[in-house]
């Protein structure tokens, strides 16, 4: 089982993001959404990048409307969206704060707070490879506000998960075709050359 390591962290965010627009497309992937891929499952219910944006706004402390708008810059009839969109899939809870006139508030849950890791790796990897200037936002130790780098460990032994030592596998739930990528790409980087990846045949036994 993997975790990140964050000690006791703090996340410092600047003012940044893209363009404003008033384009929009839905947020929800169906085909990523049932895929039968945990990677594709998550990016199907938050692979938006607006709803990224918003997530890490709501990491930093906001929790109200125009304070997403003004600091993401986002047209907002995307943001009500993107937020609606977020409370049904559990990740933000709508509470209220004000009811004349009604206001609310957006609060991460116990299912968003789970994807706190996501976010600091991507600002880790933002910083490492499209930050020449330096690093824009920094975790950092609360207490001594001591630079922070996350790695992902394996909890029973503690060991920094590289892929020389670890790898990812088939689950117990894990279809046929997954199986079969699996083996597909054991033998792919065992050296064999002559394989014709066809994961199509694999579901047409199924059916």
């Amino acid at each position: 089982m993997l975790k990140v390591v964050t000690c006791i962290l703090k996340v410092t965010m600047s003012l940044w993001c893209g363009m404003f627009t008033t384009a929009d497309t839905t947020m929800k992937n169906e085909a990523l959404y049932q895929a039968p891929c945990p990677i594709a499952r998550s990016l199907g219910r938050i692979g938006d990048s607006w709803s990224m944006i918003i997530l890490r706004d709501a990491f930093a402390g906001f929790t109200r409307f125009d304070e997403f708008q003004k600091n993401a810059n986002i047209a907002p009839n995307i943001l009500s969206r993107r937020l609606k969109e977020l409370v049904e899939e559990g990740l933000l809870e709508k509470v209220s704060y004000s009811t004349t006139p009604p206001r609310y508030e957006y609060h991460l849950t116990p299912l968003g707070y789970d994807f706190r890791p996501v976010i600091i790796a991507l600002a880790q990897w933002g910083n490492r490879h499209f930050s020449p200037e330096g690093p824009q936002m920094m975790l950092v130790e609360r207490e001594t506000a001591r630079p922070v780098e996350a790695i992902l460990v394996d909890k029973a032994t503690g060991e920094a998960i590289t892929p020389e030592k670890y790898a990812m596998v088939p689950g117990p739930a894990a279809s046929p075709v997954l199986h079969y990528r699996h083996q597909y790409l054991q033998r792919k980087q065992a050296g064999e050359t002559s394989l014709k990846y066809a994961p199509q045949l694999q579901m047409n036994k199924e059916e």
